[in-house]
């Protein structure tokens, strides 16, 4: 924009005493959105605000972009928040869309994907699980599933936690008696598993159960989780009783337990409402400056769980305003149900189901219950979400007192915001792995831990000050190429060791020109005995803190944490390797041809010893794929 456009613009609103209280900085952004405004169509689309660092403010979307952003230059009756961005404004940016419709779904896109600052965001964005019964393989398997649903199968959900499907697919097991071994693991089995002994599976594997058996079996499960469950239960009670009838004892107790399963199932699900097929219920309550939203989900008339989140929205805005935004996130990647129920009454609820609707495929209805059960179960919601924010903002009030007590402990100028703990983890230098937790004042934020996969050849095995160095070296060189980025950066460090694992950590600061950043090293006390701890510091002696310190207790538990999360990587770490086979690093080796050479020859290692004549005689191995093998296994020795 020519800058006399922009003075000419800026004087004027200055000349205006309705703008007296507001500052000079809101109405420089004030005439540089005036000048955009000239040239934006009365058409829907969605506009961007970006500061000085190119970095987006705020996304929106319009019905007319013209009168939409028009608003923004009358900054004096505007909120004192929305009077902050536009002081902060320097450029926009705009999306022509064909509806409006459109316009919000790009719109939830967006606030996604670049987490503006000043828009509403959701904080925990993890996949939800599903059930799976898989339909590509003769004997369909049950299981649990997360991410895109591209394989060919029936899927059952969302469900509230990975926890909620665990107990859900435990019982149905014992219910239906479906598989749940890899497709690979069922190609092998000669015998029936243990499951088939503790009545957890039909063993279709090793033809226990005819095919057309299982089939019905399966049959069942699907109608279960359909909605069915009624009919499903009338079914076994019946087979039930005429096994008994026909002194069959030992396959009506089959039934029984069965149907035991079911009921087991249902009594974990509350409340199983009977007007609601399917339907997510969002009730949204706020305090103390802060929202929570419970989402609850209801599928084939039961209840698959809720989980509760706390959005990060300024203080300012109305639960309403808070539910609109969350709502378009929440589907942005993933499909809605047929109906919505909320606690509070969005702007425009029915462009809400229009724009979920035009995705999905269906018609989805947005609605607010005001009677009825369905509003009982927007109550009840809206209690979970009122004790659930209690709970988090008694746990925020303590944490703050406890970071207070950290500031203090170690001579800190403010209580850390962010708090990295670093631990390693290996057994005799075998898979080294070190891992990175961070705590701040809102607890653990399980989202930005980091593992790190030791790397160095030349490192000698358990030298754990060289994985320490490893570790912190990528860490913070990764941190000053992403500063400018606005990567986090600690406030504090602490490091699980002691005087020893200090310096290195301070070799590598100081190589970095970190040392502006604080770091303690924790070393257990004598004996490795809890509250015996001593603290290292860079220009301090070593220090002790009393035995009955709550701060005490919160360091040990950051210590401890960062010492289940490294411990937890190495085992992932050496399972992978455990299960890995030798097999799969050759070319054209597939899981058909690598089944046949188990078979054949029993075992990897009995692969790799193999002659050239023996690999020919195995089912499915040329001459060239023999010698390929082979020279696989001893150019490696």
């Amino acid at each position: 924009m020519p800058q006399h456009v922009a003075g000419r613009i800026f004087a004027s609103l200055m000349n205006d005493s309705s703008n007296a209280s507001t500052t000079p900085s809101a109405l420089r952004g004030a005439a540089l959105i005036a000048a955009e405004v000239k040239r934006l169509p009365a058409a829907p689309g969605v506009y961007r605000m970006l500061d000085d660092a190119g970095e987006p403010l705020y996304v929106g979307k319009a019905r007319s972009l013209k009168a939409r952003v028009s608003n923004y230059t009358r900054p004096a009756a505007l909120p004192l928040r929305i009077q902050r961005m536009i002081a902060e404004t320097v450029a926009m940016e705009f999306v022509s869309t064909g509806t409006e419709t459109e316009a919000l779904l790009l719109e939830a896109n967006m606030i996604k994907r670049l987490r503006p600052r000043y828009n509403v965001l959701m904080r925990d964005d993890k996949s939800f699980p599903y059930i799976l019964i898989s339909r590509d393989h003769p004997a369909p398997r049950i299981m649990k599933h997360r991410g895109a649903r591209n394989r060919q199968g029936d899927y059952f959900g969302p469900f509230a936690s990975a926890g909620a499907v665990d107990r859900t697919l435990n019982a149905l097991e014992r219910a239906f008696l479906l598989r749940s071994c890899a497709d690979s693991v069922y190609e092998s089995r000669t015998r029936p598993c243990l499951l088939f002994q503790i009545k957890r599976c039909s063993a279709p594997c090793t033809g226990e159960i005819s095919q057309a058996d299982y089939a019905e079996l399966v049959d069942e499960a699907v109608a279960f989780l359909s909605g069915k469950s009624s009919a499903v239960r009338e079914e076994l009670a019946r087979q039930m009783e005429d096994a008994s009838a026909a002194l069959d004892f030992e396959r009506a107790a089959i039934y029984r337990d069965r149907l035991q399963a079911l009921g087991h199932v249902q009594a974990h699900q509350g409340i199983n409402p009977r007007g609601v097929a399917e339907a997510d219920l969002f009730a949204c309550h706020q305090d103390g400056g802060q929202t929570c939203i419970q989402v609850f989900f209801f599928r084939t008339g039961q209840n698959w769980g809720n989980r509760a989140y706390f959005p990060k929205a300024d203080k300012t805005l109305e639960a309403a305003e808070v539910l609109e935004s969350f709502v378009t996130q929440f589907y942005d990647d993933k499909p809605p149900p047929k109906e919505i129920y909320l606690s509070h009454e969005p702007e425009d609820a029915g462009l809400i189901g229009e724009a979920l609707g035009a995705r999905a495929g269906y018609k989805v209805r947005v609605l607010v219950p005001q009677r009825g059960e369905k509003r009982a179960l927007v109550d009840d919601a809206l209690a979970n979400a009122r004790e659930a924010l209690a709970r988090r903002l008694a746990e925020t009030g303590s944490q703050a007192v406890l970071l207070d007590g950290v500031a203090s402990a170690f001579d800190l100028d403010e209580p850390p915001q962010r708090i990295e703990v670093y631990d390693n983890s290996h057994i005799m230098g075998s898979n080294p792995v070190g891992g990175m937790i961070v705590a701040g004042p809102e607890g653990f934020e399980k989202a930005q831990y980091r593992k790190f996969n030791i790397k160095s050849e030349d490192l000698t095995p358990g030298d754990d000050y060289a994985m320490m160095r490893e570790v912190l070296t990528r860490r913070f060189t990764r941190l000053l190429r992403e500063r400018e980025t606005g990567a986090p950066s600690p406030d504090l460090v602490l490091i699980d060791g002691g005087a020893g694992q200090l310096s290195a950590a301070l070799e590598v600061m100081d190589e970095l020109g970190l040392n502006d950043i604080p770091l303690v090293s924790i070393a257990k006390g004598e004996e490795r005995e809890a509250g015996r701890e001593k603290f290292f510091r860079r220009g301090a002696a070593p220090a002790m803190l009393p035995p009955r310190d709550p701060v005490l207790y919160f360091l040990q538990r950051l210590r401890d944490e960062a010492h289940r999360f490294a411990i937890g990587s190495h085992r992932a770490r050496r399972a992978r390797q455990i299960q890995s086979n030798p097999l799969d690093e050759i070319a054209g080796i597939g899981p058909a041809r690598k089944r046949a050479l188990l078979l054949h020859f029993g075992s990897a290692k009995a692969v790799s010893r193999a002659g050239i004549t023996d690999l020919e005689a195995a089912p499915g191995v040329s001459a060239r794929m023999a010698r390929q093998i082979y020279d696989h296994f001893h150019e490696k020795r």
